[in-house]
C-alpha cells in the first residue's frame, strides 16, 4: 500500500521505492532471553517470525538498501549470547540480499557498535536520503542535526505503535504504521518488527517519543494483521468512539 508518492507499505517494513531502501526497526533480537531471567518462561521463537516475515518480503522488492531504525538488539548494558547469536545470523541474512546495510542507533544499542564493526555494517545515529529528503532517526530524542530541518519527511519508530481494538469484552492490539505531520514535515511512525509484545496502544497509552507530544487525532492509521493492510482512518475517528 503507497501511504506517501513512492513510498509503501510491505509487512511490518517500509519502502522507499526511488531510492530503493527498505526500512524496519525495533526488533530487540534477544528480548526472551531476559524474559526468561525474570522467569517468564517463553519459548525463544521470535528470531524465526522475523525471518520468514522479511523472506515474505523480499520475495515481492529488491531492494539495494536497508536501514534498521534502531533497537536491534534488547539488553541495553551488554550484549546477551542469544543477541550475539541472533544479532550475527541476522546480518548475515540480510547480507545476502543487499549491499548496503545502515544501522540507526536505538536507546538499547548502546554497545552495537562491535558488532557493526565486525561486519562492517554502518552505524549511525541518524540517516538522511538526500535525493527524497527523508530523514530517519529512532525517535527516542529529536536530535540536533542540520539534515532534519532540511528534510521534507521524518521516520522514526521507538514506540512500537498499535490499534487497540474493543469488542465487548477486551481490547486487542493490532500494530499500525501512523502518518502525520511534524512541525510542517510529514512523519511517518514504523511499528516494531517484533513478535513477543504488540506495543503500545495509541488511543489508550501515551507515546514517549518527542515527535510524537502533539495532538495525534490528525493522524492516519494503517494497522497489519496475517500480512494485510487495513486503512483504519485518522485516530479522531477512534478517540470518537471511545
Amino acid at each position: 500500500m503507497q501511504i506517501l508518492s513512492g513510498v509503501y507499505i510491505y509487512g511490518l517494513t517500509l519502502y522507499i521505492e526511488d531510492e530503493k531502501t527498505l526500512l524496519f526497526g525495533d526488533m530487540h533480537l534477544g528480548y526472551e532471553e531476559e524474559l526468561n531471567q525474570m522467569g517468564y518462561l517463553i519459548p525463544r521463537f521470535q528470531y524465526d517470525e522475523i525471518i520468514n516475515h522479511l523472506t515474505k518480503v523480499f520475495s515481492h522488492i529488491a531492494p539495494e538498501r536497508v536501514v534498521i531504525c534502531g533497537d536491534l538488539k534488547h539488553e541495553f548494558g551488554r550484549i546477551s549470547e542469544q543477541e550475539w547469536n541472533e544479532v550475527m545470523n541476522f546480518l548475515s541474512f540480510i547480507e545476502r540480499r543487499v549491499d548496503d546495510i545502515v544501522l540507526i542507533k536505538g536507546n538499547h544499542d548502546t554497545i552495537l557498535g562491535p558488532i557493526a564493526t565486525k561486519r562492517n555494517v554502518k552505524f549511525f545515529s541518524n540517516y538522511y536520503l538526500s535525493g527524497r529528503k527523508i530523514f530517519i532517526t529512532h525517535g527516542h530524542l529529536i536530535p540536533e542535526d542540520p539534515d532534519l530541518y532540511k528534510a521534507k519527511i521524518v521516520i522514526i519508530g521507538h514506540d512500537h505503535p498499535a490499534l487497540g481494538i474493543r469488542d465487548e469484552l477486551r481490547v486487542e492490539k493490532v500494530k499500525c504504521f501512523l502518518l502525520g505531520k511534524w512541525r510542517g514535515k510529514d512523519l511517518i511512525q514504523i511499528p516494531s518488527l517484533n513478535f513477543v509484545t504488540e506495543g503500545i496502544d495509541i488511543i489508550r497509552e501515551k507515546p514517549l517519543s518527542p515527535f510524537m507530544n502533539q495532538d495525534l487525532s490528525h493522524f492516519r492509521v494503517y494497522c497489519i494483521e496475517n500480512d494485510e493492510i487495513f486503512d483504519f482512518g485518522r485516530i479522531s475517528t477512534h478517540l470518537e468512539s471511545e
